[in-house]
């Protein structure tokens, strides 16, 4: 079959236009694991990775500078993580910047972040040099917590639910107590009766120092009373010079 001239139009304009989606693609994506930027790599050394894989983004103050290129198990307890970064930041990140691992959003991608140094330092970061790596936190390890707080919820729960279920249902002292009126009004009536006892013990005690202080003003009792005090001073100092009489 013979292809027209207008057929052979729309096959180049359709290979044509093929082609450019698969040279923006290949430079939108390469501008994205900076492979068409000057770049440099550093690494940290994580106990866990939760997660992480090679083309992660990195960020710094919030925003991508570069890509996790590599991730290697160097022991039983140690990855290596190297990240390649773009040129234009590394005036910013210092020798004492710190690597850890997070998330793009609550339930997104796992992403290394640098935090910014200077504190101890403010040397740039050399190409292929080492930064300190905080470790992520043990979502298991949580998870397990939170869990066995959630148990001891429960059975603390229930165990109330218990004794609120007993005294409800009159048993115990306090059920027996919050339950029969007879034992609350006989609780209230000694509490009244205590209350007027001691306003009695109060008054009488009034009454007898006000009575003691009239018979020490009474002429008949001022003898008894000042021999009395004249007794106690003497007691006093005697006390107070053998106290103060060194042991021979």
């Amino acid at each position: 079959m013979k292809i027209t001239q207008s057929q052979k139009i729309k096959i180049g304009l359709f290979t044509a236009l093929g082609l450019a989606v698969l040279v923006f693609a290949i430079f939108f994506i390469g501008n994205k694991k900076n492979l068409f930027s000057s770049t440099f790599t550093v690494y940290g050394m994580f106990r866990n990775v939760s997660g992480l894989q090679v083309g992660n983004n990195v960020r710094f103050a919030g925003i991508n500078v570069g890509v996790v290129q590599d991730i290697n198990i160097e022991t039983d307890s140690t990855v290596r993580v190297d990240v390649t970064l773009n040129s234009n930041v590394r005036k910013f990140i210092k020798s004492d910047s710190k690597l850890s691992i997070g998330s793009d959003g609550l339930m997104g991608d796992k992403l290394v972040v640098i935090a910014p140094g200077g504190i101890t330092s403010t040397q740039q970061v050399k190409n292929n040099g080492q930064l300190a790596a905080v470790n992520p936190v043990d979502v298991d390890k949580i998870i397990a917590k939170i869990t066995g707080v959630a148990n001891n919820a429960e059975s603390l729960t229930a165990g109330l639910s218990q004794i609120v279920a007993k005294i409800n249902n009159g048993q115990g002292s306090i059920g027996k107590l919050l339950n029969n009126d007879r034992m609350a009004n006989d609780l209230d009536a000694t509490v009244k009766q205590a209350k007027t006892t001691m306003q009695n013990v109060h008054s009488t005690t009034t009454t007898l120092n006000t009575d003691l202080k009239a018979a020490q003003s009474n002429f008949l009792l001022k003898g008894f009373f000042k021999k009395k005090r004249k007794k106690e001073i003497e007691d006093s100092t005697k006390k107070a010079q053998a106290a103060g009489t060194p042991q021979q």
